[in-house]
């Protein structure tokens, strides 16, 4: 009789296993990700309602500051006669410059690809001026919602500044909003140039002087409440430069701690801030011109420690604030950390931001907001990130799945729902 050699299966590797668990969850997890309606907690978008604020179509995703800033890196072009083109002028420059004569492979750039490919226009082609007589064919709000549709978000919410001239009369003669829109009142002003502001309070009928007396404090209280009440806003907002400090003995920190807190207490509004900007970083760029540093968190720890019935929304600009970040949420529940902002908010740096995120907090965050200043760019903001929030969750299910724990499709979709707005939601109302 002829021996045969024993053969002995070989248990699969630990890489192989994980491998398989990946494989296991991948395809069901992109697709809860990519179903469930997102609440694009931060834009700088408008409801067609208001009109010429509402940027959209073809020549202003091209002018948007990110691909304003990246033009520059490749063209002599003198700044001044760049501002001197009409919108159309410097749309054309953009488009030859980024997606003719180098590879547009940018996010900024690929945002664009993927918002016309989304929206079945062919961009290879390069026919610019066909591309642009599609957009002029359609009507605003109509393409709002076929934006929106495309983009998975259910709710939009604006930023909204009493002190913009052009967008203050829209609120003071009263607007009929879309439902799918909710508004932020930005108070960058108020609190950043005091002295500048307090005479345009005081023409307005606000009882205030440079001086931050009793009498004061209670006027800026009153605009602060005529205003979140006309706005009905679901938060109050501020961008904070990288040194700003609180508690401080400056106006800044004083009207924050005499005036906005007090009103967010007694109005159950969440405060938000976004440290770390410098504007006009190289005033020749306009808006395309800010910068960022890292930013002393002991603000935001100072903030949550010293008052415990005020809730506090914050991103944060810089990539090296983000672990500091993460751990003050784990220590204050009366924060909130949201999104991937501005220059943050490419895929490198969002992946490793929400990995992060998860690991530190769980699903108790809000993993990302679009920021789009353009209507067409929630598709592509929303349809990258995605991607992105559901490799992270689907190497996280894999990781459970090996330590015993395999998630069923009830509670990836709640996991999916909490990442997408619904924490941010349980954070403002509880």
């Amino acid at each position: 009789m002829q021996d045969f050699p024993m053969i002995i299966p070989v248990p699969p590797s630990a890489h192989s296993r994980a491998q398989n668990a990946y494989a296991h969850f991948a395809g069901r997890v992109e697709k809860i990700v990519a179903g469930t309606p997102a609440y694009d907690i931060h834009t700088h978008l408008y409801d067609a309602a208001f009109g010429p604020l509402l940027l959209w179509g073809i020549d202003d995703m091209l002018t948007y500051h990110y691909l304003v800033a990246e033009t520059f890196r490749h063209s002599d072009i003198p700044y001044d006669a760049f501002w001197k083109f009409s919108k159309k002028e410097q749309a054309d420059l953009i488009w030859s410059t980024l997606f003719i004569e180098h590879s547009p492979i940018s996010e900024a750039c690929r945002g664009i690809l993927t918002t016309l490919n989304e929206l079945g226009l062919d961009a290879r082609s390069g026919d610019l001026p066909a591309i642009r007589r599609w957009f002029a064919e359609q009507n605003p709000r109509d393409y709002i919602a076929r934006c929106m549709e495309l983009a998975n978000v259910g709710t939009i919410c604006m930023t909204n500044s009493p002190f913009d001239d052009e967008e203050r009369p829209f609120w003071e003669r009263g607007i009929e909003r879309d439902e799918w829109f909710t508004a932020a009142l930005r108070i960058d002003p108020l609190l950043l140039s005091w002295q500048q502001t307090a005479p345009r309070l005081s023409s307005w009928g606000y009882h205030v002087t440079n001086e931050l007396t009793d009498s004061t404090i209670s006027n800026v209280r009153r605009f602060l409440a005529d205003w979140t009440r006309r706005m009905d806003a679901r938060f109050v907002m501020v961008s904070l430069p990288p040194d700003f400090a609180y508690p401080a003995n400056t106006d800044s920190a004083q009207l924050i701690e005499r005036a906005v807190l007090p009103h967010c207490r007694e109005f159950g509004l969440p405060f938000a801030v976004m440290p770390g900007v410098i504007r006009a970083i190289n005033p020749l760029l306009r808006m395309a011109g800010d910068g960022m540093a890292r930013t002393n968190l002991s603000t935001l720890a100072n903030f949550c420690a010293q008052n415990p019935e005020n809730k506090f929304l914050a991103t944060v600009l810089s990539r090296e604030n983000q672990h500091e970040l993460c751990v003050l949420a784990r220590k204050f529940r009366n924060l909130h950390i949201f999104g991937c902002w501005w220059f943050t908010n490419v895929p490198s740096i969002i992946e490793e931001m929400t990995r992060m995120r998860i690991e530190l907090l769980g699903t108790s965050f809000t993993a990302q907001h679009s920021d789009a200043r353009v209507m067409d760019q929630i598709i592509y903001k929303w349809s990258h990130s995605r991607q992105i929030i559901a490799r992270v969750l689907t190497e996280k299910y894999a990781g459970l799945a090996a330590a015993g724990w395999e998630p069923n499709k009830g509670e990836m979709e709640r996991d999916a729902r909490e990442l997408l707005g619904g924490a941010f939601e349980k954070f403002c109302e509880t």
